[in-house]
This record gives structure tokens, sequence and C-alpha cells, in this order.
């Protein structure tokens, strides 16, 4: 027998689901204590877990391909997080652009550019007053060794898994139970981007400890504006990169680090 359905109904496009994150679920007080409760528990059996792959590689003298589970553990634990809450992972933006998508990797190079050249000037100008008046160090110590090494670690081990984590799943999950109720720049934001910034900034200190590590939360805003102005998480993994790339350079021209 022939096919009676309506050809209507069959050729029209299949609708994929909002992605999460774009629009408040629920905004009950219950709703919120419950995410957060889950979130914290996620953070710290994660960035515990963490500590203790970075400090028994240190301490039994392993071989440093043993850190590969700390990338691991950034960008596996939400998705296994997911799986037990009977969710789609990709729906978080646990994912970066397929490489046909030039549109959105377009996006991430331009918004990126754009910012480099409107922070670039003032942050070295600010830098090196900030070392050479307060701590006295000053510049001309050279470029780390092995600098392209430096910057794949940076990209692929370090700013790719903490986006995952810390905007990929943590903001998301906070924007289903938080209105993005402020405008930042034309982008929607609301009090899931300062939480996630505030779980990124103190889970440094979580896996060793750095005075400075609160400091992290500032750049961990911009991070959450581009997750949300692109509505994905590569954007803000490049500028991490390159904000950690910057400053790993910058200390070894000035010397504090060798």
């Amino acid at each position: 027998m022939g096919d009676t359905g309506s050809p209507g109904l069959r050729d029209a496009p299949v609708i994929a689901p909002e992605p999460r994150g774009n629009r408040v679920t629920d905004s009950s007080p219950a709703a919120k204590k419950a995410a957060f409760k889950e979130l914290v528990v996620l953070w710290l059996v994660t960035l515990l877990l963490i500590r203790g792959v970075v400090e028994l590689q240190a301490v039994a003298g392993l071989p440093d391909w043993v850190l590969v589970g700390v990338p691991m553990l950034f960008i596996y634990a939400p998705v296994l997080w997911c799986n037990r809450r009977g969710v789609d992972s990709y729906s978080y933006r646990l994912s970066i652009p397929a490489f046909r998508d030039r549109a959105s990797w377009w996006a991430a190079f331009r918004i990126n550019g754009l910012l480099l050249a409107i922070i670039t000037a003032p942050f070295l100008v600010g830098y090196h007053y900030y070392q050479t008046l307060i701590f006295g160090y000053g510049p001309g110590h050279g470029l780390p060794d092995q600098v392209w090494v430096m910057a794949g670690y940076q990209l692929f081990f370090v700013a790719i898994p903490e986006e995952f984590f810390y905007r990929g799943y943590f903001q998301t999950r906070l924007n289903e139970v938080f209105e993005r109720k402020f405008l930042i720049f034309g982008v929607p934001m609301g009090w899931g981007s300062v939480i996630a910034s505030l779980f990124f900034a103190f889970g440094h200190s979580l896996v060793l400890f750095q005075w400075w590590h609160f400091a992290t939360f500032f750049p961990g805003l911009v991070f959450a504006w581009l997750r949300e102005k692109t509505d994905g998480v590569f954007a803000g993994a490049l500028f991490h990169a390159l904000c950690n790339i910057g400053v790993v350079c910058l200390d070894t021209h000035y010397g504090i680090i060798s």
C-alpha cells in the first residue's frame, strides 16, 4: 500500500529543541537551591579528584602524561553528570564547532580580535607599572622556551576543558534557574554568569592555592559574556587561552618565572 500521509507533513523540516540555558525553566527558590547544591557537589568532587591527580603525580614522581587526567575530568565530569540526570550533554554546549561550521569559527576569531584590540595596550601598560613599581621586576628576560608547545597546552589542556566545565555546564545550568535580566553591551546576562565565575575563581585555589586566584573572577566574567554572546564555549576558550599565553609570556619576560 502506498504512503497516504500528507506530503506537506512528510516534508516539514524538523525543528531542533532550543538549547538549554536560553530561557529559564524553573526560577522557584526550590529549583535554585537544588541547582546550587548539584553544582557544589559536582564542583567539589571534580576539583578534589583533580587535586588528587596533581598531587599524586608530584609526590609519586609519575610521568607528566598522568596529568592528562585533569582536562579529562573537566570535560567528562559534566557529561557523566548529564547522563545521570538523563539530559543531553550537547544541549549544555559541551562541544566545539564542527570544522565545517565556518560561521562559528569566524565569529569566535572576530570577537577575540576585537577584544584584543581593545584591552591589549592598557593591559600592557598596567602590567608594566604593576610589576616594576610594586614588585621591582623588569623586562628583558626573553620568552618561554617552546612557546608553541605552551600555547597548545594552554588551549587544549587548560582553556577548552575549563570552559566546558564552568561556562558550558555550570553557567548554562544556572541560566535555567536565573533570569538573564541584564544587558551588557547588548548581550543578556544574569546571576548565572556571576555565580559560575565565582566557582571558576575559587576552583583554582581548591586545586593549588595562590593568593591572587580571586582575581580570576574578573576575566571569568568576560569568558561568561563570550559564552552568552556566541551561544557556545569556543570563543571564551580561545580568549581564555590567549590571556593565559599572554600572562605566561609576560611573566617570563619580566623574570617572574624562568
